[in-house]
């Protein structure tokens, strides 16, 4: 028969797929109960709807059940009460420290950071930024998207995440989409998600960095953020408080949109934020009865600017009608269509490229 200290050193091998450390160090494992051949083990979670619980449950088990041949192990998972959360939060983030702190910003390791730019609003952006999240998930990237767009956030509604934030002893839990983004967005945290955000730039550049460092964003291959238009507040604090990786500019073939987002790739050069690419959004529209393509805003010239700005051209993106009702459903993660495959592949690029991973506070 098996003995607590058997079991306890055997959990000691499995390690919190995100926070990289033992659950027995971190103070998960509140029970042991055996009986006979009957071993039974209490993990508590650092949050109740942990999206790893059956994973961490899972490992427990294997490791328990190695012990001896035969045993009946059973997986009991409940959630830390609060003077636990706050002695886990004392031992990441250190003793003395307020406990509003949260320890997230030396937690997180993000290798890449896209953000996703037009300078003008309604050429689509934020749902480029969605289908570039999706398209790495897909390829088995860890992604998440922090949503900066605070006075016009899109992306919860595009992936169907109403699901508000919660706290814990790692720093503000975002929500994820059904295929695992995490996302972070001012709409998750409104009682009506209609509801206007009527701040001055100094609340939206606050929001935005909190966004950065108090958000437990874990090991993530890709963080996209969808950029606020223009060129103001909002778009400084990020291109200047976060590790950006590189810059991807969305366009519409109107000359009006091509003005402002040459506004969006100057100041990008101004500061030194790398321009990575450019991307040409309702180029065209394909008739559904005899199949032929219209250029309904006429022939953009997205190609001659990348040549200008020395930055490759992503390629050509049309108005599909189903995308329109994906997205309006929280649904657009199940939309498909080759005309992003140069976009995924770019943001592939830009996280292979990237250097290792460092904790966010480190920037």
């Amino acid at each position: 028969m098996v003995s607590k200290e058997q079991v306890l050193e055997a959990l000691k091998s499995v390690i919190d797929p995100e926070l990289h450390r033992s659950i027995v160090d971190l103070g998960m494992v509140r029970e042991i109960q055996i009986g006979g051949r009957d071993v039974r083990v209490t993990i508590a979670l650092t949050v109740p709807n942990c999206p790893l619980r059956d994973q961490i449950a899972a490992d427990a088990g294997k490791a328990v059940d190695a012990l001896e041949p035969g045993i009946n192990v059973e997986i009991s998972l409940t959630s830390m009460t609060e003077s636990e959360r706050d002695g886990l939060r004392e031992r990441l983030h250190g003793r003395g420290q307020s406990q509003s702190n949260s320890p997230a910003g030396n937690l997180n390791r993000v290798k890449s950071v896209i953000a996703v730019m037009s300078g003008k609003g309604g050429v689509g952006k934020s749902t480029i930024a969605a289908m570039l999240a999706v398209g790495l998930r897909r390829k088995g990237r860890r992604v998440g998207v922090l949503d900066s767009d605070i006075t016009g956030p899109s992306i919860p509604k595009l992936l169907g995440v109403r699901e508000p934030p919660t706290m814990s002893p790692l720093g503000i839990m975002p929500p994820q989409s059904s295929t695992g983004i995490k996302i972070m967005s001012i709409n998750l945290m409104l009682e009506d998600e209609e509801q206007a955000v009527i701040w001055r730039g100094p609340m939206i550049t606050s929001a935005i960095n909190q966004f950065w460092n108090d958000v437990f964003w874990g090991d993530l291959d890709a963080l996209v953020v969808d950029m606020p238009p223009g060129t103001s507040d909002a778009a400084l604090t990020v291109m200047q408080s976060l590790p950006v990786t590189g810059i991807i500019l969305v366009t519409s073939p109107q000359d009006l949109a091509g003005m402002v987002v040459r506004k969006a790739a100057h100041m990008a050069e101004h500061l030194n934020t790398p321009l990575v690419g450019l991307v040409e959004n309702m180029s065209y529209v394909i008739c559904p009865h005899c199949g032929e393509r219209y250029t309904l805003f006429g022939k953009g010239d997205t190609r001659a600017m990348a040549d200008a700005f020395n930055t490759p051209f992503l390629g050509e993106i049309g108005i599909d009608p189903q995308m329109a009702e994906l997205g309006d459903r929280g649904a657009i993660e199940q939309y498909d269509s080759e005309d992003f495959n140069a976009l995924i592949a770019l943001g592939d690029q830009l996280i292979e490229k990237a250097p290792a991973p460092k904790a966010t506070g480190d920037h």
